[in-house]
């Protein structure tokens, strides 16, 4: 049994401790780390598991990025602790954190990840959706929380327009 929580400055370290023990050490350099460069996440998607202990067993952010103009979600990191892998937990992140997605009015979520994994919880492959380099685009996919919310929308992914307005202010 897993209690989910929002993530809270307390939890910070502990979740950098995780995301450093489950990814390779240069994963600061892919390029969806670029799209998170001086962009906070979204605070309220971004959920911990612990197990009845209070042990952090997994972790998932999400972070505003837009697609052509569009206002999109994007998942990741996600990560469940070695020993926890195998129990469903990832799965378990995911699908709650989509919920709460939905529920605050997000339309469209996307990742760059494994879509066998993924086409369990309703992503597929974005077509003429395109990340920045390197990436492969086989990995780029999409979920829609709503009827449609991918019909038009293309491009390349960038770092959301509210931030970048915002840093070019002087």
């Amino acid at each position: 049994m897993y209690h989910l929580h929002r993530e809270t400055g307390a939890d910070f370290w502990e979740v950098e401790a995780l995301y450093d023990l489950c990814f390779a050490p240069g994963r600061e350099a892919l390029s969806s780390y670029r799209l998170r460069d001086g962009v906070p996440p979204v605070a309220d998607l971004s959920i911990i598991a612990r197990d009845p202990d209070g042990i952090l067993a997994g972790a998932v952010r999400f972070w505003p990025v837009d697609v052509g103009g569009a206002p999109v979600l994007l998942l990741g990191p996600i990560a469940v602790h070695p020993t926890r892998q195998g129990e469903g937990l990832g799965a378990l992140l995911i699908r709650d954190s989509l919920d709460r997605a939905a529920r605050a009015g997000w339309a469209r979520v996307m990742l760059v990840g494994d879509a066998p994994y993924y086409a369990r919880m309703g992503f597929g492959k974005l077509v003429d959706v395109t990340m920045p380099p390197p990436t492969n685009p086989d990995r780029v996919l999409g979920h829609a929380l709503c009827p449609g919310a991918w019909a038009g929308v293309t491009g390349l992914v960038t770092q959301p327009l509210a931030a970048l307005a915002v840093r070019r202010t002087p």
